[in-house]
């Protein structure tokens, strides 16, 4: 027997649960975000495949939605519905008796032993159907990169094998941007030393991304580039590395002692999220998004994990006095990061 990891991704999750909520909205163009209204000021959730080929997309603003799609349907963000179908997949995934590791509402890692991964893959998708009507993409690869890649390649609805044998064919001369953990950043960074494709990246001297990145980060891009990554699948409890909250205001926020009031306001609900998780914060992060549409965030790290409202509001506002930039403010987030583990 073989040991493969399978990453299971659900295909527009929240469209999809919405749609099956209202049938009579199969095939048109979905766009779940804020209360709804694209008249108000608010960000794209998700957006189902019809709405994405009208240029539809996670954190396009409403406003812009409305104008790239103007038949879209809008709806309005309905978290419990979610967690409860989110509970359901998951439920039937530990039901196929393999080591299952939940990664957030709509996707999973599954370590199992066969000689026919693909057949598995179909068990899951049919598994998965039966339970919630919903559909899934899985990828199927050697480890967590190669498995959780695979799935772009699948959907929707597909399965895919991403592996050693096929790696540098499938993703060669695609730009290091494509790899999982790589953002526009780190690949601007990475093109700054001539490297833009993932056969130049994985090709690479160590020694010369590691001056660039780091001794640990540098050899880890150059590995990832390799198609070489972790196969643990852990069967723990999945545990959220923060907890945030943001508010979207309809009128920009021009008042700094405004600003300083709401973020001790987002401050408590995060404080109020922390103490449900029954764990401690080590870190503050305030999010600033100024008009029309620049966003910078700044963070503050804790002297001492605390769940404390008092400390979390402090250390956000001390988060927030990195801000130098007094433009309007359209819109306010606090996230509170938890430790990687504890005990």
């Amino acid at each position: 027997m073989t040991g493969w990891v399978l990453h299971v991704d659900l295909d527009q999750f929240i469209a999809a649960v919405e749609v099956l909520r209202r049938p009579e909205l199969r095939g048109q163009p979905v766009v779940v975000g804020g209360d709804g209204d694209p008249a108000k000021r608010g960000v794209v959730a998700t957006a189902s495949y019809e709405a994405r080929a009208f240029g539809v997309h996670s954190g396009l603003p409403l406003r812009t939605a409305a104008r790239r799609c103007p038949d879209c349907v809008f709806l309005a963000v309905d978290r419990p519905a979610y967690e409860a179908a989110s509970d359901d997949v998951m439920m039937a995934l530990r039901s196929l008796g393999a080591v299952t590791e939940v990664m957030g509402w709509d996707e999973a890692f599954l370590a199992v032993d066969t000689e026919d991964p693909e057949a598995f893959a179909g068990q899951i998708q049919e598994q998965i159907r039966d339970a919630t009507q919903l559909d899934c993409t899985v990828g199927i690869g050697e480890n967590r990169l190669q498995a959780k890649l695979a799935t772009g390649f699948g959907k929707p609805a597909g399965i895919y094998r991403l592996t050693g044998q096929n790696w540098y064919e499938v993703l060669g001369e695609q730009p290091t941007s494509a790899l999982w953990g790589i953002g526009a950043k780190t690949a601007a960074k990475l093109a700054e030393l001539g490297i833009t494709t993932v056969n130049q990246l994985a090709t690479a001297d160590v020694a010369a991304v590691a001056a660039r990145f780091g001794p640990t980060t540098g050899p880890w891009l150059v590995l990832t580039a390799r198609g070489i990554g972790s196969d643990e699948v852990s069967a723990e409890p999945y545990l959220p590395r923060s907890r945030s909250r943001e508010v979207t205001f309809q009128q920009d926020v021009t008042d700094w002692d405004q600003v300083r009031a709401e973020i001790l306001r987002i401050a408590g609900q995060v404080t109020l999220d922390v103490l449900a998780e029954q764990r401690h914060a080590v870190r503050i992060v305030v999010k600033v998004r100024y008009r029309p549409f620049f966003t910078s965030t700044h963070g503050v790290p804790l002297d001492h994990p605390s769940s404390e409202r008092s400390v979390i509001e402090q250390a956000a506002l001390a988060a927030l006095e990195k801000f130098t930039d007094r433009r309007p403010v359209r819109l306010l987030g606090v996230r509170a990061e938890f430790a990687a583990a504890e005990p």
